[in-house]
């Protein structure tokens, strides 16, 4: 097994495989091709099938698992398979826990560490409501413990919600410390929640992709259902705490444009979309940056409008 994180430019490899996309194109000259994205635990690989109708190439769908042959070039400072033959692999030639990606850190470990966040919230109605879901639904934490926060981007693999939420917690608290304006109970318990949408919104691995509900209401919308249905199931929760923890959710994303409904307009609303903004960021560099081998600018970057380039003896 050849894992993407170690395919170096020049190499000629054969290796199996997921199949996470296939979309077929064709060159200005109006020539067809297929680009793939390929998978296995480390990360990504974007390959290039240029003569799709070649005897090479075999029958393929998306998210199949394939062998694939062909050379690695760098394109853009990125590592790119040119593809010469594919074929369909079979089920007893892999193993499944080598294509899904995860979390560096212990599941377990950051699990505990959340729950002992949920502990400082002393509202019991707010305590209860992130008790319904991270203590007593068991089929919402083994989910949650699995799941990605993204498709892309950032966190997009196993264990990626529950450690980008930690972080996002951990940001707050340090927030809380400094400005006494905040309401931890509120924050805290924003912050835990923030994202649980997203357990609906995507599909698990090895789809990791939108599901319906994801594509016609998204993870925002989902959360705040899912705040309303443990609210309800508290007697006597107060209407206006509702709708400040609510709105912490609605807001999270900051601007409308990025998918939050409404701006923030409570400080707890400010700080959550502000700690989510900085661990998402910092994340989406943290991989830009890894396996870099190379202190030269990396080229111009859409997500953060700017070239890239690594500090010498950044971290890995």
């Amino acid at each position: 097994m050849r894992f993407i994180n170690t395919l170096r430019e020049g190499e000629t490899i054969r290796n199996i495989y997921l199949c996470k996309g296939k979309r077929s194109a064709e060159t200005r000259n109006g020539k067809p091709y297929d680009n793939l994205i390929l998978q296995d635990k480390t990360g990504v690989l974007d390959g290039k099938v240029w003569d799709p109708n070649s005897g090479g190439i075999a029958d393929y769908d998306e998210m199949d698992f394939i062998e694939v042959y062909g050379e690695i070039i760098n394109y853009n400072n990125n590592l790119q398979l040119n593809i010469k033959q594919i074929r369909k692999a079979e089920e007893t030639e892999y193993s499944m826990a080598d294509y899904l990606p995860t979390s560096g850190k212990d599941t377990e470990k950051m699990y505990q560490e959340l729950l002992g966040y949920v502990k400082k919230i002393e509202n019991p109605y707010l305590r209860q409501v992130v008790e319904y879901y991270f203590v007593k639904d068991e089929a919402f934490i083994r989910k949650f413990k699995a799941h990605s926060a993204a498709k892309s981007v950032h966190h997009g693999f196993s264990g990626g919600l529950l450690e980008h939420t930690l972080s996002v917690v951990k940001f707050c608290e340090y927030m809380v410390g400094a400005y006494p304006i905040l309401n931890s109970d509120v924050l805290y318990t924003a912050a835990i929640c923030h994202d649980i949408g997203k357990i609906k919104e995507l599909s698990p691995f090895p789809e990791n992709d939108y599901t319906d509900d994801g594509q016609l209401l998204g993870h925002i919308v989902i959360g705040v259902e899912m705040i309303s249905e443990a609210a309800r199931s508290i007697p006597d929760f107060p209407d206006r705490l509702a709708s400040e923890l609510k709105h912490c959710i609605v807001a999270h994303h900051g601007e409308l444009e990025y998918g939050s409904p409404k701006k923030p307009a409570l400080a707890e609303a400010f700080a959550l979309n502000f700690a989510d903004c900085a661990d998402a960021k910092m994340q989406t560099l943290t991989e830009i940056f890894k396996d870099k081998n190379t202190y030269d600018w990396l080229g111009y970057n859409r997500l953060f409008e700017t070239n890239l380039r690594k500090t010498i003896g950044m971290g890995t």
